[in-house]
């Protein structure tokens, strides 16, 4: 059922006109006694969630009992970013996911489907698995918040991947992840039916039906001045919300080019991009954009680490970004890395095959962690020097260097049109 759906690739909500969407929305719901809000985590902090999760606490006030980010693998926030991201909702509502541990098995997509979807490829089931305060909080409406933008692991960003792997266990992210990396993330990312995809709305129709879930989905555009607009905005409790959201953001977060870049340049917040594991973002909404032989440029001021907790940044620093097959051979014969499938996936996506050169310009690491992890290297004020006062799109530099510059690779996604247009096998079929 839809709630709220409406937005286009002008349109522009303002706080105002967010504010009554989302009440008018939560006024057909009826009323609410225990409400949980579970939002992205600052590293989707331009999805303009937290504004949205906000206005949900000044709609339910003490009736919205438990916040919990979707943190999946990553870190959990501290008391400045949660401050930051979601304004003034107390800091008593917060709670922290952990993929290890606190999680209730809903049931388990089968081995059957994964073949299927996989092309034969893979043959485990993948157990789906939340939060155990998702699952047995005794909640009476969940609302998940999130943006819908081109994704790496699953095509399209958002609905219920908020759920099943923003507060999902190891299992259900290191399978889903693999799975999306021995698809082949170029087949899938800007895609809407996807393996990963099916996997998730089996697990929805099958093992969540139960649960009291409203998606609140926005789609972001960055304007012409470098700030995050809500091009759209949907409400709604069903997969119909998430394609409607996904069709927009196809139109307003994907870049087609008639050509291939030779030289991509991209700058990384500091305050987002603290680790390759999510900085590695530049790599993967880039390379169908770049041609063979071109450089991705890295401008990576706060980089300081390359996994986000010890146990992944161990393997990460270990094997390095060695190229699909290298990775696939490990994944096969070394336990750690079998036993951490995601890290074997990141290892995957975050490679570029041979086919370009990728230079991280990091604030905190050095040229030989760096260059271990399998990148190139260039320093960081050198390059900085060079390329600022870039605007997003094509550039010149006075030295006639020409370059394509983007100032947040999470909001979208850059392909040539010749590398991505054609259709993947699910498409189409259903």
């Amino acid at each position: 059922m839809l709630l709220f759906s409406r937005g286009s690739a002008g349109t522009s909500f303002s706080p105002a006109e967010v504010k009554d969407a989302l009440f008018s929305s939560l006024d057909k719901l009826g009323r609410r006694k225990r409400v949980l809000a579970i939002p992205p985590d600052f590293t989707r902090f331009h999805s303009q969630a937290g504004r949205i999760a906000e206005l949900v606490w000044n709609y339910y006030g003490e009736r919205l009992v438990d916040v919990l980010p979707a943190l999946g693998t990553h870190s959990p926030m501290s008391g400045e970013q949660i401050k930051s991201m979601f304004g003034s909702i107390p800091a008593d509502l917060f709670r922290v996911h952990d993929w290890r541990s606190g999680l209730t098995l809903l049931g388990t997509v089968p081995a059957t489907f994964i073949s299927e979807v996989s092309e034969g490829k893979l043959d485990y089931g993948i157990p789906i698995q939340v939060d155990s305060s998702v699952a047995e909080g005794a909640h009476d409406l969940i609302l998940s918040i999130g943006q819908v933008v081109p994704h790496e692991v699953i095509g399209m960003a958002g609905y219920n991947k908020n759920i099943f792997v923003g507060t999902g266990g190891a299992e259900i992210i290191n399978r889903t992840h693999f799975l999306g990396a021995v698809y082949g993330m170029e087949r899938m990312m800007g895609r809407i039916d996807t393996p990963v995809r099916r996997v998730l709305n089996y697990g929805s129709a099958r093992f969540a039906a139960h649960l009291p879930i409203v998606y609140i989905l926005t789609v972001v555009e960055t304007d012409r001045s470098g700030t995050p607009v809500i091009r759209g905005l949907f409400i709604g409790d069903d997969q119909e919300c998430f394609e409607q959201a996904a069709e927009l953001s196809r139109k307003v977060n994907l870049q087609l080019l008639d050509e291939p870049l030779r030289r991509i340049v991209v700058y990384l917040d500091p305050r987002e991009f603290r680790t390759t594991w999510l900085a590695n973002k530049s790599i993967y909404r880039t390379r169908m954009a770049l041609a063979d032989g071109g450089e991705l440029v890295v401008l990576a001021p706060g980089l300081a680490g390359f996994g986000e907790d010890e146990t992944i940044d161990a393997l990460i620093r270990r094997f390095g970004y060695a190229g699909t097959p290298r990775i696939l051979e490990l994944a096969r014969t070394d336990e750690d890395l079998r036993r951490n499938l995601g890290a074997a996936a990141h290892l995957i996506h975050g490679s570029s095959e041979g086919r370009f050169t990728i230079t991280y310009c990091p604030g905190h690491l050095t040229r030989r962690e760096i260059e271990d992890a399998g990148f190139c290297y260039a320093p960081l004020d050198r390059m900085a020097a060079r390329y600022e006062n870039l605007t997003d799109g094509f550039n010149e530099l006075p030295d006639g260097e020409k370059v394509f510059f983007i100032s947040n690779p999470a909001l979208g996604l850059w392909a040539c049109r010749k590398r991505f247009e054609p259709a993947t096998p699910l498409e189409g079929r259903k």
